[in-house]
């Protein structure tokens, strides 16, 4: 993950950039724990009246990606060799990560997210845990873990059920199906709709439009997660049935997850 400040906005860019899958691969969850850490002693250092970051905006250098989510090689490598360690220690990095999305890194920060591609299965997962989301007309949205028998469990039922409710959820949880931006826009859960290639100039403009607004949004940020009642200790609750569940999967269920994971690898190439 590549990051940009841009002082005069008081906003940094974080471009997920992969080296292999475009998927939440274990240095990028690094990485991720890294600028939290990094954003942490920027405040520590900075006056509590004059915080050094306002905005936080998350995108892909990757064009028609955004995340295709979890790491399905290693969940398959994982699960042939029965290791729950190796699976539990990744999926509480990944509620970790959208813990700390969702929280704005526990400080007065508003996180944005810029999806110009396909954001599936984690990738959809961690676009929802942002604080407001951009999307491009172009990008699609979907969770295909049922393909395999298995769910997204980390954080989308929690995410979802609180923005549209939990048959809604369940419903898109069930179905595997691809929502376009256009779609999820009507119903609520994309806050700024653009035209394609226009993504990144929607968000310096809502950025524009909110700066001054920046502390009552944080403020109201901050009543609607205390209303909506989501914790890092849910998260890691769900995630652990999501384990229960992945050791379960056959032979078959980790062959079709695999072919899934081909298919990502050609779309890339």
């Amino acid at each position: 993950m590549d990051v940009a400040l841009d002082p005069n906005e008081r906003t940094a860019w974080c471009q997920f950039n992969p080296k292999s899958a475009p998927s939440f691969t274990r240095p990028l969850l690094q990485d991720m724990l890294r600028f939290k850490q990094s954003v942490e002693i920027l405040f520590e250092r900075a006056p509590q009246d004059d915080p050094p970051l306002r905005f936080v905006v998350g995108h892909s250098g990757l064009p028609g990606i955004y995340n295709l989510g979890g790491d399905l090689t290693f969940f398959a490598d994982a699960i042939r060799r029965s290791d729950r360690d190796a699976l539990r220690a990744y999926a509480h990095e990944c509620c970790d990560m959208i813990y700390n999305v969702y929280s704005g890194f526990g400080l007065p920060i508003i996180v944005i997210g810029l999806i110009q591609g396909d954001a599936l299965g984690g990738g959809f997962e961690s676009a929802l845990s942002c604080n407001v989301m951009v999307a491009e007309k172009r990008a699609r949205f979907g969770l295909p873990e049922i393909l395999f028998n298995l769910f997204p469990g980390m954080g989308a039922y929690s995410l979802l059920s609180r923005r549209v409710g939990a048959v809604k959820a369940e419903e898109m949880i069930l179905s595997g199906r691809i929502y376009s931006a256009t779609e999820l826009h009507e119903m609520g859960l994309v806050d700024v709709l653009a035209e394609d290639g226009e993504g990144e100039q929607a968000v310096r403009q809502w950025i524009a439009q909110n700066r001054k607004r920046h502390k009552v949004l944080t403020a109201i940020h901050d009543v609607r997660r205390r209303v909506g009642g989501l914790t890092r200790a849910e998260l890691t609750d769900v995630t652990e049935r999501w384990v229960d569940q992945a050791l379960t999967l056959d032979e078959g269920s980790l062959r079709r997850m695999e072919r899934l994971r081909s298919a990502q690898g050609r779309k890339v190439a």
